[in-house]
């Protein structure tokens, strides 16, 4: 989908017009979507800085292995800053210290990502905890106009590099291109060194596969060397055919609210072996404000969006079909976080979807397995194109990065979240708004 203002701003004969008018300014970000490689940070040039200029061996050496340009003297492309011995307000102004210099180097889609502990031990190092969320929050609305972000890792005591390291790879690259003003709160985990290709020899399974950000997944994880099953309803089967065929997986044409779904994805796993990953992205909307909605537009969209997702879950567990390790990742929305006039229904469902993965996140923790939510913002599909213009333009520019998402910034948040060696993050909502200005 074209966004004209995003050309017209970044063309030399009609930018100085959009500056005049006033106009949002939008920058083209610099993206990634292929297959995870073993140095994702590989020519990044990056600004690595501690609390009190305190050493960082292993994260240094860490990126050095990734091929990282360290010290770099001249632009800067990601800017690293380890803030996990924060335990006093005292201590913030370390944030201006550390980062000003760096603000004017940033390169085009720069990152700056901070760490900070996820433990607060005292209510003074809750409260600075705290004031660096709004610091990165407030930051990431700074340098959005860039095309750079910012982004949040709270991090526990003694989690070692190689479980940050997935998140590195994402959150350092121009794979995190839509992700800005997020907070990720991580657990204890151990990761051993991956294998690549990511999900070679692992089966995954993705629901609304036949166009959009289904379609975009399955490719990414299949990228990734994972067998991808693709499920969409019959009505969608000629696409999903070509999704499936395109990616050498399986389609499956199936409604997964039908009675028989639940039976019919046991089949599917058990054929495999198990699922290793699963995915679901199907959903629909069916909007009208509340005083006007009928029983038939509340119920599809609880049904489709959240009630068909319990049950299925719940026959995948009876049977044993999610293998250990198991990485399910559930779509929410920003609906569901910030709620939307006439979405009363929607807002429901993938809000009570949150709720549902973070207490799921336990039980599947027992096996060793992560499940996560990812709550995309305004992405370009084709159902946003069927939007009146105002709307839709109003959906794109509402975000520090002034810009609608695609679906393969989605797709590469859910490849990440997919990764084996992901550990440390479990039962989260990771939103890929390009912080939408609505919500948390």
């Amino acid at each position: 989908m074209t966004d004209r203002l995003l050309q017209l701003a970044n063309t030399p004969w009609s930018a100085p017009l959009v500056r005049l008018l006033g106009l949002p300014q939008p920058k083209p970000l610099p993206r990634k979507s292929s297959a995870t490689t073993r140095q994702e940070l590989a020519g990044r040039r990056v600004l690595l800085s501690a609390l009190d200029d305190a050493p960082v061996p292993e994260l240094r050496a860490w990126l050095q292995a990734q091929g990282a340009v360290l010290d770099a003297a001249d632009a800067l492309d990601l800017v690293l800053l380890d803030l996990r011995g924060l335990d006093h307000p005292a201590q913030l102004g370390q944030l201006r210290v550390r980062l000003q210099p760096a603000m004017s180097r940033l390169a085009l889609g720069a990152r700056v990502l901070v760490l900070a502990p996820v433990q607060a031990g005292s209510a003074p190092a809750a409260a600075a905890v705290a004031a660096v969320e709004g610091f990165v929050r407030s930051l990431a609305q700074e340098i959005g106009r860039r095309g750079a972000t910012a982004n949040l890792l709270l991090v526990p005591t003694g989690l070692e590099t190689s479980a940050l390291a997935p998140l590195l790879d994402f959150f350092g690259s121009a794979r995190s291109a839509y992700v800005s003003g997020q907070v990720l709160r991580l657990q204890t985990a151990t990761s051993a060194a991956p294998t690549f290709p990511l999900l070679q020899g692992r089966t995954a399974l993705v629901t609304g596969a036949a166009g959009g950000i289904g379609a975009a997944t399955a490719r990414r994880l299949a990228a990734d060397g994972a067998h991808v099953i693709c499920v969409d309803v019959q009505a969608a089967d000629v696409p999903l055919q070509r999704v499936a065929n395109e990616i050498n997986g399986q389609a499956l044409a199936l409604d997964i609210t039908a009675p028989e779904a639940p039976a019919r994805f046991v089949a599917a796993a058990q054929a495999r072996g198990g699922l290793d990953v699963l995915v679901n992205n199907a959903g629909i909307t069916r909007d009208r404000t509340l005083g006007r909605m009928t029983e038939a537009e509340w119920d599809s969209v609880l049904a489709v969006n959240l009630q068909s997702i319990l049950a299925i879950d719940a026959a995948l567990d009876a049977a044993s079909a999610l293998r250990p390790g198991v990485r399910e990742v559930c779509l929410a929305s920003i609906s569901g976080i910030a709620g939307n006039a006439g979405q009363t229904n929607y807002a429901a469902s993938k809000a009570g979807l949150i709720g549902y993965v973070r207490a799921r996140s336990a039980e599947l923790q027992a096996s060793g397995g992560m499940v996560n939510a990812v709550a995309p913002g305004f992405i370009e599909t084709a159902m946003t194109q069927k939007m009146p213009l105002m709307v839709r333009e109003a959906g794109r520019r509402l975000n520090a990065l002034k810009q609608g998402g695609l679906p393969e910034d989605v797709a590469e948040a859910i490849a990440f979240l997919a990764r084996p060696d992901a550990a440390a993050v479990n039962g989260q909502v990771l939103r890929v708004c390009g912080q939408s200005l609505l919500g948390a």
